[in-house]
């Protein structure tokens, strides 16, 4: 390659500043295709199967059915092996699911054509229309015929990316964990199945799919800090959604009793392995119902969605095996502290000594309160030691602004969340239907904010107002679905979950 070729190729500027030799190369081969007349940015392709229904479709045939059918396809595939043997080639070509033998012969596509494919990479997309057969060893194999360029890879694909430590690299550059990584592409299809399934379930059910707004005036439906924003048109601060909870029992007030909505939600908190600021879940409310019955409906909808992945009620997660066989535990909050938190009893005596060790675990954001003690215990000593389907039911009431409080212990709410593999997976409650004690409980979070609690409860009247014309009794959960995918997909960090996992730019 001269010198002046070089340099233009540099002028192409890719995103790398310094090119490698092997995208020089890559560059010029690109360069030689267009000299060729070939549209090296072609704008469609005729296709009959892809790589993964091709494997699918054909891998149960012998190689006699094979021969008698004289099954042809077209499929398009990337690259992802070469093995040229004189006037012969093998190569594979892949989608993000299967991968597929092509045997590339220079007497069925003529010299000329054979010669092209030297200017074919590993990683370049390409289509490839030939008979389907089975080789000595047995491998379902295209005999190509033709072959058309679709995509060039200027870069060189990752060596031995499957076994790669760089985690984060995978997270940043998605597109190439998802092209060298099966596994996680399949992590995305069970993902997109089990948000499929929740809409099937809830829909068979009667529920009506809604949306509710993203950007909000007051943030609520939950205690976290939100995302500030600034609308110019208006000139008013916004919030992004912390929860949907709100808007979504305002359509119970209107007359929708069944609603759920999958919605993406955002809290400034922080990054670690069960948290991502931005996140999705799924929001459902139905009238007439209470906590209790909601338990029982959330084990009918587990139970279903690891029927629908895994054709089974129990799997793997990491070491464990979960089972989502009914019945399921129900255990009281105060109960899962003591029992789990390793504290001795004679400490829950005593409830300033509980709070000034609460602090010790979250030197970052103290509890003001015996109950918000408890709840900071929960969250760092308790949760983790629970690992099968769990129901954590009537927590303090101080810390559930949003639900009836218990009738046989009025310190005590009507909420229960579900604890599976040390995570909380959904939280759900008896909805508060009374706007004065609604009131009172938002004027009570809005003195817990003065005194530097971000996460408390802001005032919405609005919404107060619209209790007021009446919101039936009503059971509402929320349940995450990213931390869902996690558990029958069986990864351990929410980043594996998440097609584009926040990261901090580098």
């Amino acid at each position: 390659m001269s010198e002046q070729q070089g340099k233009k190729d540099r002028e192409l500027k890719l995103v790398q500043q310094e090119l490698s030799d092997q995208e020089l190369i890559r560059l010029e081969k690109w360069r030689k295709l267009q000299e060729k007349g070939l549209e090296v940015f072609p704008h469609r392709a005729e296709v009959s199967h892809s790589v993964f229904e091709a494997v699918r479709d054909f891998s149960p045939l012998s190689q006699e059915e094979l021969e008698e059918k004289q099954y042809r396809v077209k499929v398009p595939g990337r690259i992802m092996t070469i093995r040229k043997m004189g006037r012969a080639t093998f190569f594979h070509i892949a989608d993000c699911r299967s991968r597929l033998q092509v045997y590339l012969r220079e007497d069925r596509v003529g010299p000329e054509n054979y010669e092209l494919f030297d200017l074919f990479d590993i990683g370049d997309v390409i289509l490839v229309e030939g008979r389907l057969f089975r080789t000595r060893t047995g491998e379902l194999t295209v005999l190509a015929e033709h072959f058309a360029f679709l995509a060039k890879s200027f870069h060189p694909l990752p060596e031995k990316w499957h076994g790669l430590q760089d985690v984060e690299l995978r997270y940043r550059k998605r597109y190439l964990d998802l092209i060298m990584n099966p596994d996680s592409s399949e992590t995305f299809i069970i993902r997109s199945r089990i948000v499929s399934s929740l809409r099937k379930f809830f829909e068979d059910r009667g529920f009506l799919e809604v949306e509710t707004p993203m950007m909000q005036v007051i943030p609520g439906g939950a205690l976290a800090r939100p995302f500030k924003t600034f609308h110019n048109a208006l000139g008013i601060d916004l919030y992004l959604r912390i929860a949907p909870e709100l808007y979504l029992k305002r359509l119970v007030v209107g007359g929708l009793e069944k609603v759920y909505e999958i919605n993406r939600n955002f809290r400034n908190e922080g990054v670690d392995s069960q948290h991502n600021p931005e996140f999705t879940m799924l929001e459902f409310y139905q009238a007439y119902l209470d906590y209790n019955q909601l338990m029982d409906l959330t084990e009918e909808l587990f139970v279903y969605l690891a029927r629908e992945i895994h054709g089974k009620e129990e799997f793997p997660y990491g070491k464990e095996t979960i089972s989502f066989k009914r019945p399921w535990k129900r255990l009281k909050f105060q109960e899962a502290v003591r029992q789990y938190s390793g504290l001795a009893p004679a400490r829950f005596d005593d409830p300033k000594e509980l709070v000034k060790f609460a602090a010790t675990l979250t030197p970052d954001r103290k509890p003001i309160s015996y109950a918000k003690a408890l709840d900071v215990i929960f969250d760092k000593l308790v949760k983790e030691k629970i690992v099968q389907p769990t129901f954590i039911i009537n927590p303090p009431r101080e810390i559930s602004p949003l639900a009836k409080a218990d009738p046989d212990n009025p310190e005590e709410a009507s909420r229960f969340e579900l604890i599976i593999a040390g995570m909380e997976i959904a939280n759900a409650f008896s909805e508060l239907t009374d706007p004065f004690e609604q009131r009172q409980r938002f004027e009570e979070q809005a003195a817990l904010r003065q005194t530097g609690d971000e996460e408390s409860h802001l005032v919405d009247l609005d919404y107060v107002e619209a209790l007021e014309y009446g919101l039936p009794p009503t059971g509402g959960e929320g349940i995450g679905i990213d931390r869902l995918t996690m558990i029958l997909a069986n990864k351990k960090s929410i980043r594996e979950v998440i097609l584009f996992p926040l990261l901090k730019p580098r």
